[in-house]
């Protein structure tokens, strides 16, 4: 995958609100409905919210700016193990039998840890240790006695620690369900069936797929879901909200206006004397979920020309002389 910065097109320093913006703003480009007759746009899609997923993350993006993880999420390794005395060795291996160095890590919610301290208790050419006296070593602190990452009692005795993960996904996946993978802290890629209807925040408990125990059944991995911002709407509870541009005509006027829907754009008539602000419920149009169905809340906005002629101007101050009014005595 690509750096997340070239593919939302902003630079390293950019500003939250600067990544938000430019997210946004590729994303209607991008997104598969605007590009139907292009094979590659789901792909490309995809690829931006997952640039997004890293860049829009606080503290996923520290840890991409220091190099702790790549593009996709995964940890990313600059340097082999090193010898229990602090000093590097070669190679990518952290067994040195030469060395006589072995240095303990640990895998955790917060990625791979090196423990501090070091000297002995490592593997030895010739002797006697071998994969026990390394699980020995990092269970019981090993001949230097130094406090591991997890302790016994802290994995329990039969079963492992569930660990936490987080997925990204549209609002119409949300909508409409799907299956995808997602990349877990223990290095392993699972599918993951999301369910229609699911919001932001909700959880999703996959059995078994933890950290491993010490003698019994791992412990489960659970998936927090968040949504990806949306170019048009905005979700609220089971309901989308979004705002419905209209132009001055149509408020004083009325007409009948296309509202874009997840499932297709439906035709709404605006009544005259609408005003900018006003909203307008379409019963049925939101997010379905197995209890409850939303609707789609368009808020109407008047949007003038983009740039307003003189015959307009002329309009306008003739309204204002002839028939003036005030929209904000009920303030004072």
């Amino acid at each position: 995958m690509r750096d997340p910065y070239d593919i939302l097109g902003v630079s390293k320093g950019a500003t939250e609100a600067e990544i938000t913006s430019a997210y946004r703003r590729m994303a209607k480009k991008l997104h598969p409905d605007a590009n139907k007759h292009d094979p590659k746009a789901a792909s490309r899609f995809a690829e931006l919210n997952a640039a997004y997923e890293i860049a829009g993350d606080d503290e996923k993006r520290k840890a991409f700016d220091r190099g702790e993880i790549d593009g996709e999420g995964k940890p990313r390794f600059h340097q082999g193990f090193e010898g229990q005395g602090g000093q590097p060795r070669g190679g990518h291996g952290g067994f040195n039998p030469g060395a006589g160095g072995f240095e303990s890590f640990s895998f955790g919610p917060d990625g791979f840890q090196r423990r501090a301290g070091g000297g002995g208790g490592g593997f030895q050419s010739g002797g006697a240790g071998g994969f026990e006296d390394i699980l020995r070593g990092m269970f019981s602190g090993g001949a230097t006695r130094a406090r591991p990452q997890f302790e016994q009692e802290e994995f329990g005795a039969s079963s492992g620690q569930d660990l936490q993960a987080s997925l990204t996904i549209s609002l119409e996946d949300a909508a409409k369900g799907t299956k995808t993978r997602v990349h877990l802290p223990t290095g392993k890629d699972i599918e993951v069936k999301v369910p229609a209807g699911i919001a932001s925040g909700q959880q999703i408990r996959l059995k078994g797929q933890g950290y491993p125990g010490i003698a019994g059944r791992a412990g489960d991995a659970i998936i927090t879901i968040a949504l990806a911002p949306h170019p048009v709407f905005t979700p609220d509870g089971a309901d989308l909200r979004l705002d419905l541009p209209i132009t001055l005509y149509e408020a004083v006027l009325g007409g009948k206006v296309r509202v874009p829907t997840l499932g297709g754009a439906v035709e709404l008539a605006i009544p005259a004397g609408t005003d900018s602000g006003r909203t307008f419920r379409l019963k049925g149009k939101g997010l379905k979920s197995k209890t409850a169905t939303g609707d789609l809340l368009a808020t109407a906005r008047i949007v003038l020309p983009e740039k307003p002629d003189d015959e307009l101007k002329e309009l306008m101050k003739k309204l204002r002389d002839s028939k003036p009014y005030d929209p904000r005595e009920d303030l004072e």
